[in-house]
Formats: structure tokens, sequence, C-alpha cells
């Protein structure tokens, strides 16, 4: 991805770094050749060279760019399950994906950890995002998903004959596990998402208290990854499913919806960060009847939002590392709507904004592989910047308005919001 040439100084602005220190009131930030070179008082920042671009914040925020750690480009408009694998061809779905991209840079996020992709799309979208062709966030890329035949995305019967090759790779035992993942390896993904457990969506067959998938095939899964330098993570919500995926060396855990003591020793001995993805619960609950979803399923996901609320509190008060994003691109909750997961954190689940800030910047860099590079503002990272006419640390729902949004940058140069206009 192209870098900015020249300088560029924003100013007039409070300055959140990402890392959670407070605001500082009247700061600026100097970038050149993309990167930060100072970040602080205005007072005290250097000279700024005549041919000098000056951003002015309006007295608004100059913070990172936000990471959206569980991304779903090739969902859209989904109402069911069989909506996933199904609903369009695989060419649509790759022009749907493009698109969702560029929302998702016009909506702030500057980077995404993918969480599951239909075919190998995500793969060849990461390369045209690095090669400037398509605007969207650097992406970390995921593939086609694991889970155990019959488990929770095991939806088309077999008198259909069509399978779920687009989707997910289905296995039964270690061996069938390793196969999968050579073939991940071929696709050239980042990470290898599973399921591990079920969810509120399938109540009769997988829900949220089941396992899709054994201890030893889990294990499989990360050693095969492990070895070709990959990561894994993993759809968990069921406590039994938690604990066997930090045993199992996961990289990361998808939602850790019902911690108990012992997963929480597990979580943190090793430092692994979770994803919540919490807000597309309160979703369901409160959109799901015009979608026609089942009492039993909302039965399910209010359960699974209070257990998953519960357990991202008290991680955070352990000192865990959460991320932000998650399961945009269901008919009840779209792409577009990513920052509204930091407003469900900060008025339903009780973080400050600084907190939920830092995790949807800092941390979700660090989910990223990232986190010597974005994520913070700190001389020496890579200019991804995102400018805010408003006070975000006093209201952070601005931040699901990119109306308000004067600059979103990426290596210094700007890519979205207000200045991107064609003046009049």
């Amino acid at each position: 991805m192209q870098l900015a040439t020249g300088t560029t100084v924003i100013r007039h602005g409070q300055l959140i770094d990402g890392a959670g220190q407070p605001p500082l009131r009247d700061a600026a930030l100097v970038v050149k050749g993309g990167k930060i070179v100072y970040a602080g008082p205005v007072a005290a920042a250097p000279a700024a060279p005549p041919d000098a671009e000056i951003i002015d914040a309006r007295g608004g925020t100059i913070m990172p760019g936000l990471v959206e750690a569980h991304f779903h480009a090739t969902y859209f408009d989904v109402a069911a399950l069989e909506d996933l694998d199904i609903k369009y061809p695989v060419e649509y779905v790759t022009l749907l994906a493009a698109a969702n991209c560029k929302l998702a840079l016009e909506c702030g996020y500057t980077s995404a950890r993918s969480g599951g992709s239909l075919f190998n799309i995500d793969v060849w979208l990461k390369k045209a995002i690095d090669s400037d062709l398509v605007p969207g966030p650097r992406l970390a890329s995921s593939g086609r998903e694991i889970c155990g035949v019959g488990g929770l995305m095991d939806w088309n019967p077999d008198f259909r004959k069509i399978g779920m090759e687009g989707l997910v790779l289905l296995i039964n035992g270690p061996d069938e596990a390793r196969a999968a993942v050579r073939k991940l390896v071929k696709d050239g993904v980042e990470w290898v998402k599973t399921y591990p457990t079920g969810d509120a969506a399938a109540p009769d067959t997988n829900d949220h208290h089941t396992l899709c998938m054994t201890f030893e095939e889990m294990h499989a899964v990360v050693d095969a990854a492990h070895n070709h330098k990959l990561k894994v993570t993993g759809h968990c919500r069921a406590t039994a499913g938690i604990k066997n995926a930090l045993r199992a060396g996961y990289d990361a855990i998808e939602h850790a919806t019902f911690m108990d003591r012992e997963a929480m020793d597990l979580l943190l001995a090793r430092d692994v960060p979770v994803v919540p993805a919490l807000y597309f619960e309160l979703a369901s609950i409160e959109r799901g009847p015009e979608f026609g979803l089942s009492q039993r399923v909302i039965d399910g996901h209010k359960e699974t939002l209070e257990g998953g609320a519960e357990s991202a509190r008290w991680i955070l008060k352990e000192g865990g590392r959460l991320g932000m994003g998650g399961d945009y691109g269901f008919g009840w909750n779209p792409h577009g709507d990513y920052a509204r997961e930091l407003s469900f954190f900060v008025n339903y689940v009780g973080f400050s904004p600084l907190d939920a800030i830092q995790c949807a910047t800092k941390t979700g860099a660090e989910i990223l592989g990232r986190g010597d590079e974005l994520g913070t503002l700190e001389p020496g990272k890579l200019a991804d910047v995102l400018v805010v006419d408003g006070d975000v640390a006093a209201d952070i729902s601005i931040l699901e308005d990119r109306r308000r949004f004067i600059a979103v940058m990426q290596g210094g140069v700007v890519k979205a919001g207000q200045m991107t206009r064609p003046a009049k």
C-alpha cells in the first residue's frame, strides 16, 4: 500500500493515542513519508515545512484508525444460515466483498482481520487492497472455515448433494483436520478459523453449549497451522470449548461467551486475545422477529448476550486483551454498523470510551500481528489515522456517523472522509 509523500500536520484537536492514556488537549500529529514523527502538545511540535499539508481537526479528535477484528467481507444481507453459501454465486460475492471493504474504510476502519471467508476471496481481496487496486482496510486474511461433520456449520442436507465446499471444510478426526489446514495453507490464508462450539442460531442440533469439534481435532489443526506459521482462532461459546481451544494452543478466541475461573486462568496464562462480538446478539434480539428468528433462537441469543457481557467485563477487569468487531453482514446486523459495537460496549457492557477505543485500536492491531506498526499514535508507526469532528471520549457514538469524519488516513494518504470530497 502506497505511503504518502511529504509532510502532513494535523492540529486543533484532542489526541487519543489508543494506548489508554487520557486525551491530550490542544495536540498535534505530524506525519512524514506516511509515518508518524510526532504526537504531542501543539506547542512542542516541530516547525512545519512551507509545503506541509495542514489538516484542521476543528477542536475534534485525532485518533488511530479503527480495527475490525472479526470481519466477514463476504457476508451480505444474510437472513438464514443457508444464505451464507447458496444465496449468491461466487462472482457476485466477490463484488459485494469489495464493496464491503470500501464501506469499512469509509467507516474509519483502516485495518481488519477476517473471521472467515467464502471460497478464497479474502486472500485475493488482501492482495488487491495492498496493491491499491481497491480501497479497504489492511486485511489479515482467512478462508474457508473448519468444522466437524454434523456441527454448527454443516447445515446443507446430504440429499441436496451440494456440500459446503465454498464456506466450510468439514472434518471427521485429526487426520482430516490436518488435511483441511493443508488446503488452507495452499490457499494462502493467514488465519485458520474453526468452530469448536455451537451457537444460539442452531438450538435443535448445535446450541451454544454444545461442542462441534473434538480436542484431538483442534490440536491437529493447531499443530498443522503452526507448522506453516499460520494462526488459529475459533468460534467458542461453550465453556468446555473455550478450554479446549486454549489447551490446544489457539492464538485467539472468538466470543469466549461462557467463561469460568479455570478458563480465565488458561486465558491469562497465555495472554490470548478475545473478540467477544456481542452487538450481534443484541441486534438479533431486537430485530430478529422481523427477520423470522424463532423465539427459541432469540432466547438463546439473550443468554449469549448476558453471558458474553459478563465474560467481557471479567476479562477486562482481570487484565486480559479484547478486540472489537463481529459478524456484520446479516440482515439485522448489516455492514456499515461496525462502530455500534463500540457504543454497545460502553453503554451496555460498561466499558469506558477509552477502554473501548484501546480494544478497537491497539489490541486490534496486536491481533492482526501488526502491533509494532499500527494501532497507536506513536512516532515510527504508520499513519493510519482517524480525524473526527467531535469529542469521541465524551460521546463514542459519534464514531457511528461517518459524516463526522474529517479524514480517514492510511499511511498518511487520505482515503475517505470530508477531505476526499471534491471542492465546490
